[in-house]
């Protein structure tokens, strides 16, 4: 077989440190730098993205702007709220009161409905409720020109909670006593 030619390229010194197809030794902290390029560009997309999305929710709520397009028009800030009246509270005799007796203690519907008899109030039951643990006091009407009646007679029974309940029907309060009332008698 013949032998190629040797030419200048052939003729390598012992002493140079060459890798590959004449590639010389990677350059120490290679690596770190293309790291950081790497975080340096996602740190740059993510504060895009959150401006992005600061723009947007701004954006919606603001409202979209005026019809030609432009920046956004002074926000609106909806109808304003009307205070609700309060309701006063009142006694009226002519509404029969129930009392029912949602705790352990014995005789305690009895107490409360003299309570409410000194207080001006037409008591007609008093009983035990169908559960015994029962934890805050409540006087419970059925609908809204009951409420001054209920208040009334809550205050009559030391403030305690009213509440708007169509469980219990008919033209009566109901009053169901919890382990928050304080006994008059004790």
């Amino acid at each position: 077989m013949a032998s190629e030619h040797l030419d200048s390229f052939d003729d390598l010194p012992d002493d140079l440190a060459r890798r590959g197809v004449h590639r010389g030794p990677r350059p120490r902290g290679r690596g770190w730098v293309t790291f950081a390029w790497a975080a340096l560009a996602t740190g740059v997309l993510v504060g895009l993205g959150v401006l992005g999305l600061f723009v947007v929710n701004n954006g919606l709520q603001l409202g979209t702007g005026s019809a030609g397009g432009g920046a956004a028009s002074s926000v609106d800030p909806g109808p304003s709220e009307t205070p609700t009246p309060t309701v006063a509270p009142t006694v009226d005799p002519a509404l029969s009161v129930t009392i029912l007796n949602g705790t352990t203690i014995e005789g305690l519907a009895t107490r409360a409905g003299g309570q409410a008899t000194d207080g001006g109030w037409s008591v007609g039951v008093e009983a035990n409720a169908s559960s015994s643990d029962v934890t805050v006091t409540t006087v419970y009407y059925v609908d809204a020109s009951q409420e001054g009646a209920a208040k009334g007679l809550a205050a009559t029974l030391g403030g305690v909670a009213t509440a708007v309940s169509t469980q219990f029907e008919g033209d009566t309060l109901t009053v169901v006593l919890g382990t928050d009332y304080k006994d008059p008698a004790a």
